[in-house]
C-alpha cells in the first residue's frame, strides 16, 4: 500500500548551533577517514591511577583494520603503546585485581581464534595464556588474579582428516547468528582457566548457552547469564544466575522476570556489590517488546532473593558499575540525542550527571577512589578518553590531526509531524550561505531502536565537504524519547517513520535551507529498509541508496536470524499474512518506486542478508528505474575491509553527484 502524503507540519522550533567548526583550512575528504584512530573504552587499575584502553586504525598496507593496546596515567601524561603487532590485533584489555598484570583479547598463533594474552603491568614480554579450540568470546578475572572466567562454543561439525569441513546439521529453532555462521551443535559454556598451568575447565553443560561471566569480589560464586525457560530460542527471557566457580557447582537464580534480564547483545555483565551480596544488572520488558523496552536497573540480593528496580526512568540506562563503597552506582544514561554518564545513589535512586551538554559517551569505567574515566565522541570529535572531575579532562588525544581541518557545523532542529515533536541533526558544508538553498542527504539510522546523537560521523563530514547538508533526523521508533516513542513503529516499520522523515525534509524545504529538487536520502540496515518504505511512500527524493536492506518480510522469515524476532512482533507469515504484506509493501508496490536507488549488502551477512537488497535491485530493474546492485565479498552486517569502505563511500559520492548535482 501507499502511504498518504499528507503531513501535519505546525509548530516548528529551530535550535542554535551547538558545536561551531573546529579551526583550520582542510576540508574533510574521502582518503581522510583512514587516519581516524578508533578508541576503545577504558579500564581503569584498582587503585585508579592507570587506565588502559586499545586503538584501532586502518592498516591499508594489509587492508585490514588493527589495534594496539595502549596505556596512559589517569592524573595525565603521554600514552603509551604497550603491544605493537603490525598485522595482529590485541582489545579488551584489564588489569589483574592486584593490579600486577594486563590481559587483552588478541588474535591466537597460527589463526587459532580469538586467545587470552598476559604481560606485567609494568611492561614485558606478551605470553599466550588460552589454547581454546574455536576462540573465546569474553572474560572475566577471578578475585585472586590467578584464574580467569570466560566463555566459548563447545560442540558443533569438526572437519575430517583432509579438511572438509563437516555438513551442518540444524534440530534448533535459531539456525544462524551474524559473525558466528550456522549454530550447528554449538554452545556457549563457562570454562575457568588456571593462568600458571594454562588449563581450562569447563563449567557449565547442556543445551543452553550462557553469556555474559562475572565473578564475584569474595570468589565465592560466578554471576552469568542464561535461558532456562520454554524454548531458549523462541523468546526473550533471559535470567541472572550464580553459580559456585566449580565443575557442575551450585547454581541459584538470582532474577526471575519473565522477560529480559540482560541481553547478550548488549554486552553489560551483571555487577557484583563490593561486598558480594548484591548484583546490579539491566532488564528491559516482556519477550514481545524485543527491544523496544528502555534498559532498566535492577537489584538483586543474593541471600534474600528480594529484586528491586533502582531509579525507574523511561530511558535506558547502559553498563552499570558499583562505587568502592557500594553506596552508588555509575550508569550511562541515554538521553534525547545524547549519552551521559550518571551517578545514582543505590538506596534511594536520586540520579545526579557526571558529564553534561551535547556529547556522546559509549564506554566508561570507576576504579580507585570514584575515579570515572568515559569514552565519548561529539560532532566535530571522534571518540577519546576524558577523566571526569569536574570538568572533563582529556586523558588521550589520538585524532588531534583533526585540529588542521575545517570541519562542517552541527545544528539540532526541531519540528511537528502528526504531531508529535521530532528532532534531528543538521550538519552545514564547511563554506554555508544561508542564502542559498542546498542538495541535502537524509541519512536515516539503523536498529530500528537507535538514534542520531552528538557523535563524530566521518561519511557526514564527507558529504559536507562536498557541498551537500547532511540531516539525521530521529522518527518515531527512535530511542532516547521513552517507550511510547519508541513503540510507535512496533509491527508497523515504514509507516509513521517514513511520515517523520518525509515531514522534516519538508520542513526544511519550506524554511529554504534544503533544495527541494535536490534531496537524497540513505541508511544501512534499518536505515536500508527505511530507506526502502519512504520512497515507496513517496517521490520526493531524487536518490537513494539502500544498504543492508530489505522489503520483503515473506521472503526474509527463515533466510535471516530474526524468526523469533519476526514471530514475537509480526507472528508468522501463514497467521498474519496481512501484518507481512504491511511491512512489505516497498517490495509489494516497487511499480509505485520512482528513485533511482543503489543498492547495497555483504555476502556473509546472516543479519540482514542480501537477498533483502537483490529482491529490490531485481524489482527496480524490472520497473526500468535506474539502479545498481554492489555486493561486498566476505563481510558481515558490519563492513570492516578499509578498501570496501572507501569503495562504499565513493559509490555513494557518485550516486547522489549523479541525480543531485548533475553536471558538476
Amino acid at each position: 500500500m501507499l502511504l498518504s502524503k499528507k503531513l501535519v507540519l505546525a509548530t516548528v522550533v529551530l535550535v542554535g548551533i551547538v558545536q561551531t567548526a573546529i579551526a583550520g583550512d582542510q576540508l574533510f575528504q574521502v582518503k581522510d577517514f583512514h587516519k581516524i584512530k578508533d578508541v576503545s573504552a577504558p579500564a581503569l587499575s584498582p587503585d585508579g591511577e592507570k587506565v588502559v584502553y586499545s586503538v584501532g586504525a586502518n592498516n591499508l598496507k594489509i587492508d585490514a583494520s588493527t589495534s594496539d593496546v595502549w596505556l596512559v596515567p589517569y592524573k595525565g601524561g603521554k600514552p603509551e603503546n604497550i603491544t605493537k603487532t603490525k598485522e595482529k590485533s590485541e582489545w579488551d584489555p584489564r588489569f589483574s585485581p592486584d593490579g600486577r598484570h594486563i590481559v587483552f583479547l588478541g588474535e591466537g598463533k597460527d589463526d587459532s581464534g580469538t586467545q587470552l594474552f598476559l604481560m606485567k603491568a609494568d611492561g614485558g614480554k606478551v605470553k599466550q595464556i588460552s589454547n581454546v579450540d574455536g576462540g573465546i568470546v569474553e572474560y572475566g578475572w577471578a578475585p585472586d588474579s590467578k584464574r580467569i572466567v570466560f566463555t566459548a562454543f563447545v560442540g558443533g561439525g569438526k572437519a575430517n582428516e583432509a579438511g572438509t569441513p563437516a555438513p551442518v546439521v540444524i534440530d534448533r529453532f535459531q539456525f544462524k547468528e551474524d559473525w558466528v555462521g550456522y549454530l550447528a551443535g554449538g554452545r556457549r559454556h563457562l570454562h575457568v582457566l588456571d593462568i600458571e598451568k594454562k588449563n581450562a575447565t569447563q563449567i557449565t553443560f547442556g543445551e543452553q548457552d550462557h553469556w555474559l561471566p562475572s565473578w564475584s569480589p569474595d570468589g565465592k560464586w560466578i554471576a552469568y547469564v542464561t535461558k532456562d525457560r520454554g524454548d531458549a530460542d523462541r523468546n526473550m527471557d533471559s535470567d541472572v544466575f550464580i553459580m559456585a566457580p566449580e565443575k557442575d557447582g551450585e547454581q541459584k537464580r538470582i532474577s526471575t522476570f519473565k522477560g529480559t534480564d540482560v541481553d547478550p547483545y548488549w554486552m553489560s555483565p551483571p555487577q557484583w556489590s563490593p561486598d558480594s551480596k548484591k548484583l546490579v544488572w539491566l532488564a528491559s520488558g516482556e519477550s514481545k517488546w524485543i527491544y523496544y523496552a528502555p534498559w532498566q536497573m535492577m537489584i538483586g540480593d543474593i541471600e534474600t532473593g528480594e529484586v528491586r528496580a533502582l531509579a525507574h526512568i523511561d530511558r535506558c540506562f547502559y553498563i552499570p558499575k558499583w562505587s568502592k563503597d557500594g553506596s552508588v552506582v555509575y550508569a550511562l544514561v541515554e538521553l534525547d540525542r545524547s549519552t551521559l554518564v550518571a551517578k545514582i545513589d543505590a538506596t534511594t535512586g536520586d540520579i545526579s550527571y557526571l558529564t553534561e551538554g551535547d556529547k556522546f559517551a559509549l564506554g566508561f569505567d570507576v576504579a580507585g577512589d570514584g575515579h570515572v574515566v568515559v569514552q565519548q565522541s561529539d560532532d566535530n570529535m571522534p571518540f577519546e578518553l576524558f577523566a571526569v572531575d569536574g570538568d572533563d579532562r582529556e586523558l588521550t588525544s589520538h585524532n588531534a590531526w583533526l585540529k588542521d581541518y575545517h570541519l562542517a557545523k552541527t545544528e539540532k532542529f526541531e519540528f511537528k509531524s502528526d504531531g508529535h515533536d521530532i528532532g534531528g541533526l543538521i550538519v552545514y558544508p564547511p563554506d554555508y550561505d544561508k542564502t542559498k538553498a542546498y542538495p541535502a542527504i537524509f541519512r536515516l539510522h539503523g536498529g530500528p531502536v537507535y538514534q542520531f546523537s552528538h557523535e563524530f560521523m566521518y561519511d557526514w563530514q564527507i558529504y559536507a565537504a562536498q557541498g551537500y547538508i547532511v540531516v539525521g533526523i530521529n522518527p518515531r521508533g527512535s530511542s532516547g524519547k521513552g517507550f511510547e516513542f519508541s513503540r510507535a513503529i512496533y509491527a508497523d516499520w515504514g509507516n509513521v517513520d517514513s511520515r517523520d522523515i518525509l515531514a522534516g525534509a519538508n520542513y526544511l524545504a519550506e524554511k529554504g535551507i534544503v533544495d527541494r529538487e535536490r534531496l537524497g536520502v540513505g541508511g544501512w540496515s534499518y536505515g536500508g529498509m527505511l530507506t526502502n518504505y519512504v520512497i515507496a511512500t513517496d517521490t520526493l527524493f531524487k536518490a537513494a541508496v539502500s544498504g543492508a536492506g530489505t522489503a520483503n518480510m515473506l521472503g526474509t522469515y527463515g533466510h535471516d536470524q530474526y524468526s523469533r524476532e519476526y514471530e514475537l512482533e509480526i507472528g508468522t507469515p501463514w497467521k498474519n499474512f496481512e501484518a507481512y504484506k504491511r511491512v512489505s509493501f516497498p517490495f509489494l508496490n516497487a511499480d509505485r518506486i520512482k528513485t533511482p536507488t543503489l543498492y547495497q549488502c555483504s555476502e556473509l551477512d546472516f543479519n540482514v542478508p542480501c537477498l533483502g537488497s537483490e529482491q529490490m535491485y531485481q524489482a527496480l530493474r524490472s520497473t526500468g528505474i535506474d539502479t545498481r546492485f554492489v555486493l561486498y565479498p566476505g563481510q558481515h552486517h558490519g563492513i570492516v575491509v578499509p578498501s570496501y569502505l572507501e569503495d562504499r563511500m565513493n559509490r555513494n559520492l557518485d550516486w547522489y553527484g549523479s541525480y543531485l548535482k548533475p553536471g558538476e
